[in-house]
């Protein structure tokens, strides 16, 4: 969105045409929370990510450019970080004892297993996969999102549908 600075009163400066945090948050919420579930599987994870996000927005609104792209960027992020953590987590368990089953995921039977395939995939086509089809964002959005080119992206994207049909049994393009 452009800004226009303007001046009101003895040379103060005010930002004309930045849509306030609250109408903002209030448009996007439900699409972040959507991709964040999708990404890890847990409602609940998605929603605390999704706070944490978009606290992370409203502290920096002002620095924001695209703040669509931005905090679909942090949530990839914080992801990409909770996993990384629990995967930690789990190696550190795992040599203090035997490890616990966790809990069952909170998403529908039919689409869960379909997730957790996409979650299994390399962290780029998850990514570009839940971007592309969660979001309904084009080759290039994604690939800005993503900090990559659109061939890249491209890439991820044929890469993981083509393990995904081969996985889940069939034909590409179903």
């Amino acid at each position: 969105m452009n800004w226009e600075p303007q001046t009101v009163a003895a040379d103060v400066p005010v930002l004309i045409g930045r849509e306030p945090f609250d109408q903002f948050y209030g448009r996007e919420y439900r699409s972040v929370l959507a991709l964040a579930h999708v990404m890890t599987g847990s409602l609940s994870l998605a929603e605390e990510l999704a706070q944490e996000a978009f606290l992370a927005a409203f502290r920096q609104w002002d620095r924001i450019d695209n703040p669509e792209g931005w905090i679909r960027s942090v949530i990839s992020n914080y992801t990409r970080s909770w996993f990384r953590r629990r995967y930690a987590e789990v190696r550190a368990l795992t040599r203090l004892g035997p490890r616990r089953e966790v809990g069952a995921t909170e998403m529908p039977a039919d689409t869960a297993h379909f997730w957790r395939e996409v979650r299994r995939l390399p962290r780029r086509q998850a990514q570009t996969i839940a971007l592309v089809y969660v979001e309904d964002l084009s080759i290039q959005e994604a690939a800005q999102i993503l900090g990559c080119t659109e061939s890249t992206t491209r890439v991820h994207l044929a890469r993981g549908r083509r393990t995904l049909a081969s996985v889940l049994g069939v034909q590409e393009g179903s």
